[in-house]
């Protein structure tokens, strides 16, 4: 086992090359992958790992660990294999690429490998992601650990990259350096700006980084780089560095159409010769720095470790108490932190930064970037809150589709949704998220209707896995809840029932309070129907729905979103039946009901919330009609 601390050029050239000859062999083996597109980084990661990396391979849970994410996920064989070079996998498993029941996938993701913090995959997302672990570093722990992210040329024409450059900037995220492999060809060929170094260092300079052009190839430039990065004070780095895609095999360096394509057999064998390397190389990579023993994050403000629900009996609008409920949690528990894309006044978690400033970061208008951010400040163990209008979530959701697959466990917060936005108009409305948040693996989708049930859900997302979703409404509604109800994920409360219902209404934040007053015209008129507030969208309280199926047999979901993919379309599910696509016998109810939804059906315009509500056919008054011809 070589030691960093004596390891000569020739070293680690011998070790790039062994990376180069490794990622031939497992996609070879594997019959697909990128080994040209891991080839041309090999150097790059060989300088960082045998004489930069600090990390602790039997230890990733080392809170000073430096982080290293592959935003250029498609290299996770050059990952792969600088995992066997430091001794964390074998040559066998190394050999399982891509294969079922592997943990070296296409694409790097967590929890199945200890030493992926973040899924990538999709192009665009790591360097946001790396933003949070170093404000994470820099702002919340206050440790040494430095973040390493490597981008690939192609995916510099990602918005979302400039979004994150912009932000590291802005925070002085000097702890952060991204190491850009231009090597000159993408998918299909030659990318946007080529091997043109100077327009990628202007670009970054202008945005605030200190960028320095290399030869990435050239070992001495290489290390010169990251001493360099390392000692840049007040500003992030971005090391340019010029590389040959498929470096060091004549057959396919610099050669279109090797792009996420194996070598043959023969090849591979070829090509192995012509690299060398040593198949038996081992890197004792340096260990991280011990802690000391303090208290991370703010030593002002530790936590009482107590929720101080907050407690309402006028109406109030759900975005505000979802504000009053982040300042609470803010003040019981230190790993809690808020960002926000510059809309902390309408989705009120300015409330929060007011008391907690040292723990809010404004991403500002970026909510790719918001989200990515929150991944990584995630993958460091903090309970985050990211909050913007609703409707703007759409622009992320890739970044929330990718949360799900790094395991993040995240919460988000939509408002100003659905038409009962009133005035401002379809562009703001949210008419999808429900459906959009609903289809996201393993997520939770909350829909409050009252400052208490608020209050009580948003403490509840703090400790939930994975990607959490609550929707808030613009207006302010009456309470309707006491302070001691409770609402566990998964339930649904029935405000009003009896035994001569003859239809159940489900509703959800603004239209549960429609509902409630179409329940009060219709008992007028001596016609009984249950209600039913389904604050828990997913999951859903199938029991309660399926309890007030049999017993009413009419079931009308109002819901203030589009038709398709909502709350009525959640309702309908908890009677579709399980398990069926597994093999096993569906778990269908002996009996189905009739569903009737009432949603948005046609474009929105601007108007009053109610104008609007009634418009669009899911106002109390539209109810009321809608149970009378269905009932009478």
């Amino acid at each position: 086992m070589v030691e960093v601390q004596t390891a000569t050029e020739k070293v680690i050239e011998q070790v790039a090359q062994q990376l180069r000859v490794d990622s031939i062999r497992c996609t070879t083996e594997a019959g697909s992958g990128h080994p040209t597109s891991s080839m041309s980084a090999a150097d790059l990661m060989s300088v960082l790992m045998v004489k930069f990396l600090k990390y602790d391979f039997n230890e990733p849970n080392h809170p000073n660990n430096d982080r290293l994410i592959f935003s250029k996920g498609h290299a996770s064989p050059l990952l792969y294999s600088m995992y066997k070079v430091a001794g964390a996998i074998d040559d066998n498993e190394l050999m399982t690429l891509r294969k079922f029941g592997s943990r070296l996938e296409g694409h790097p993701v967590p929890e199945i490998l200890p030493w992926v913090d973040v899924a990538t995959g999709s192009l665009g997302q790591g360097l946001a992601a790396g933003v949070g672990m170093a404000i994470d570093a820099k702002y919340l722990d206050k440790l040494s650990y430095r973040v390493y992210v490597l981008l690939g040329d192609s995916e510099a024409a990602e918005g979302s990259v400039w979004e994150a450059l912009a932000c590291a900037s802005h925070y002085k995220l000097n702890n952060l350096t991204a190491i850009l492999d231009m090597n000159r060809l993408g998918q299909r060929g030659e990318t946007m700006l080529g091997w043109n170094s100077e327009v990628y260092a202007q670009r970054a300079r202008a945005f605030g980084w200190h960028a320095i052009q290399i030869n990435g190839h050239d070992i001495g430039e290489i290390e010169r780089a990251y001493e360099q990065a390392m000692k840049t004070a007040s500003q992030p780095t971005i090391i340019i560095a010029k590389t040959d895609k498929g470096h060091g095999v004549p057959l396919v360096q610099n050669k279109e159409n090797w792009h996420g394509k194996p070598l043959s057999k023969e090849e591979a064998e070829e090509a192995i010769k012509i690299l060398g390397g040593d198949p038996n190389i081992t890197i004792n990579v340096q260990k991280p720095p011990e802690v000391e023993k303090r208290s991370p994050l703010s030593d002002t403000k530790p936590g009482s470790g107590k929720y101080e629900c907050p407690q309402y009996q006028s109406p109030i609008a759900t975005r505000e108490a979802y504000g009053d409920a982040l300042k609470a949690l803010g003040e019981a528990y230190k790993d809690v932190v808020v960002v926000d894309a510059e809309v902390g006044n309408s989705t009120y978690s300015e409330k929060f930064a007011k008391s907690n400033l040292d723990r809010f970061f404004e991403m500002y208008i970026a909510e790719q970037l918001m989200v990515g951010a929150a991944v990584g400040l995630a993958s460091r163990g903090k309970a985050v809150f990211a909050s913007t209008f609703a409707a703007f979530l759409t622009r992320a959701y890739d970044f929330i589709r990718m949360a799900a697959v790094s395991r993040a466990n995240i919460k988000l917060a939509g408002s100003h949704a659905g038409c009962s936005i009133g005035e401002d108009g379809p562009s703001q409305m949210a008419l999808e998220d429900l459906a959009m948040m609903r289809a996201v693996y393993g997520s939770t989708v909350l829909y409050p209707s009252d400052g208490v049930s608020t209050a009580k859900l948003v403490h509840a997302m703090k400790d939930l896995k994975g990607v959490s979703y609550m929707r808030t409404t613009r207006s302010k509604t009456r309470i309707l809840y006491k302070e001691d109800d409770e609402f566990p994920i998964g339930g649904s409360k029935v405000l009003k029932s009896s035994k001569e219902d003859q239809a159940t209404l489900i509703a959800a934040g603004i239209t549960l309070h429609e509902c409630l007053k179409a329940y009060d015209e219709l008992k007028g008129q001596g016609i009984n129907v249950r209600v039913i507030d389904l604050y828990s969208i997913k999951p859903i309280d199938e029991a309660t729905l399926q309890k007030a199926a049999k017993e009413t047999g009419l079931l009308i979901t109002v819901e203030d979103h589009w038709p398709e993919g909502g709350l009525g379309d959640a309702v309908l599910e908890a009677f579709a039946g399980k398990n069926s696509a597994r093999g096993k016998k569906p778990n269908v109810p002996d009996a189905l009901p009739k569903v009737v939804k009432l949603a948005v059906g046609s474009m929105p315009g601007s108007g009053t919330p109610d104008q609007l509500m009634n418009a669009a056919g899911i106002s109390s008054d539209h109810i009321v009609r809608t149970v009378k011809a269905l009932t009478t």
